[in-house]
């Protein structure tokens, strides 16, 4: 084992174990489990599956074509709404989204699998290098996309499909955004979001530039000088501090930094993890590092939420994902302070809360809960550093039905802006839509100005 100088522990299992902890949460359907699986699809007419998809994909088509044995057909019909589909079918939670509105539930009280279907199709084209677009003639127009994430990958394609140059700047070492750094590791092996990177890129006309952030390197007018349209797909770099007693302490950690870290470990032996952790947060993020830290060999790991579980964010099959891997997860719960021994965590003292008239409150009660390992997900912030005039709101970028902001030649989308749901689906028919309303505006543009007698 190696410490560090917090106390907290890495390399604490095998490296089989650690094998057998990461590896995919929803293998790859073979062949024959596809044909079954997409048997079950009653190919509904008005299908509530597709309205219930942020991106509009054409379900029941892409599940028919994966009966009649065309999986590269599938992929097309994804490709066509979503360019990230083969992300979207490990991360979405379905569950919430096409599969709570399938059909099949109420028949069975089990949707088809929606989800593992779409992976089937799109996972054979990226193996394949199946290419399903090429670019239009060169149009001359220039984009700058601000962020590689889920938004600026899906713009970025949709507009070098339509002729333009696109140059994506990234203040991180690597692109995929949320895809790359944020997603908990058994949900996504074998560096599969850069492999989805590198089939996105393959369009051409795309050009990344790594280790670029904005207000840093350069500024939101040095780009509206160089190019003809930008496209902010900034996410959320910032997180919600704790306001608590003790937040300093050694051993208190941000749940995104934990998330990261894992994600960039080959071995995930270097990442260290206390023996009692507590994660402080209701949502995916919480989830995740919960998960994560009971696969890297905690013995105990228990998330608090201030709410009840009706209001977690993660959705109930990521609660019960926590609780079959043993983690804990308790309500009512909100942090008064962290408790420390020599600087370093020793516990977390709680107060409890209920709800009245609506509003959350304390109860009065207090408890303690040891822990030598404390992660914070209790939500990011969107650092608006460098936007100018861009109207905000409630501290997001404002922007209408098409993703134009209230700047000329400026359009956003994804966790920035108002309305951002925090899902890879989203973000990406954010994209998607904003590219098509560019690049509506760029040939406006250029039309030739017909004289009227």
């Amino acid at each position: 084992m190696g410490t560090t100088e917090t106390g907290i522990v890495s390399g604490r299992l095998s490296p089989a174990e650690y094998d057998r902890n990461f590896s995919d949460l929803h293998p790859s359907l073979d062949e024959h489990e596809a044909l079954v699986a997409s048997d079950r699809c009653y190919f509904c007419y008005d299908a509530p599956c597709m309205t219930a998809c942020p991106t509009s994909i054409d379900i029941p088509l892409f599940i028919r074509q994966i009966s009649t044995g065309n999986p590269i057909g599938s992929a097309n019909t994804i490709f066509d709404q979503n360019i990230l589909g083969g992300m979207c079918a490990r991360v979405c939670p379905t569950e919430t989204l096409c599969e709570q509105a399938c059909v099949r539930n109420t028949a069975e009280h089990r949707p088809v699998e929606i989800g593992r279907l779409q992976r089937y199709a799109t996972d054979i084209a990226m193996r394949d290098n199946v290419q399903f677009y090429e670019r239009a003639e060169p149009t001359g127009k220039s984009i700058a996309v601000i962020g590689a994430g889920p938004a600026g990958l899906a713009c970025a394609h949709r507009l070098a499909v339509k002729g333009h140059d696109v140059v994506i700047y990234d203040a991180r070492e690597k692109a995929g955004g949320l895809n790359e750094y944020g997603i908990a590791t058994y949900k996504t092996v074998d560096s599969f979001a850069q492999k989805e990177v590198d089939y996105v890129l393959s369009i051409g006309g795309i050009e990344i530039r790594n280790r670029q952030m904005l207000g840093r390197d350069f500024s939101l007018n040095d780009m509206l000088s160089k190019h003809d349209a930008v496209f902010l797909g900034l996410g959320l770099a910032g997180v919600n501090a704790l306001r608590a007693e003790g937040e300093t302490a050694a051993g208190v950690e941000d749940a995104v930094d934990f998330i990261a870290a894992l994600r960039q470990s080959e071995t995930k032996s270097d990442i260290p993890v206390g023996r009692r952790v507590v994660v402080l947060g209701g949502g995916m993020t919480a989830v995740d590092a919960a998960v994560q830290a009971k696969l890297l060999g905690a013995e105990e790991v228990t998330i608090c939420y201030r709410r009840g579980k009706d209001n977690m964010n993660a959705s109930e099959f990521e609660q019960d994902l926590a609780a079959s891997k043993g983690v804990t997860i308790r309500h009512w719960l909100q942090p008064k302070r962290i408790l420390t021994r020599d600087g370093k965590v020793a516990g977390i003292e709680l107060d409890y809360t209920a709800l009245e008239d609506g509003r959350l409150v304390t109860t009065g009660e207090t408890g303690v809960i040891t822990a030598d390992h404390v992660l914070k997900a209790i939500g990011q912030t969107f650092e608006a550093d460098d936007l100018g005039a861009i109207a905000l709101q409630c501290g997001r970028i404002v922007v209408d039905a098409e993703g134009h902001t209230s700047l000329e030649r400026v359009w956003a989308g994804g966790d920035c802006v108002l309305g951002g749901e925090d899902l890879t689906v989203s973000a990406v028919a954010m994209g998607r839509d904003a590219a098509e309303s560019i690049n509506r505006a760029l040939a406006a543009a250029t039309q030739p100005v017909v004289a009227v007698a």
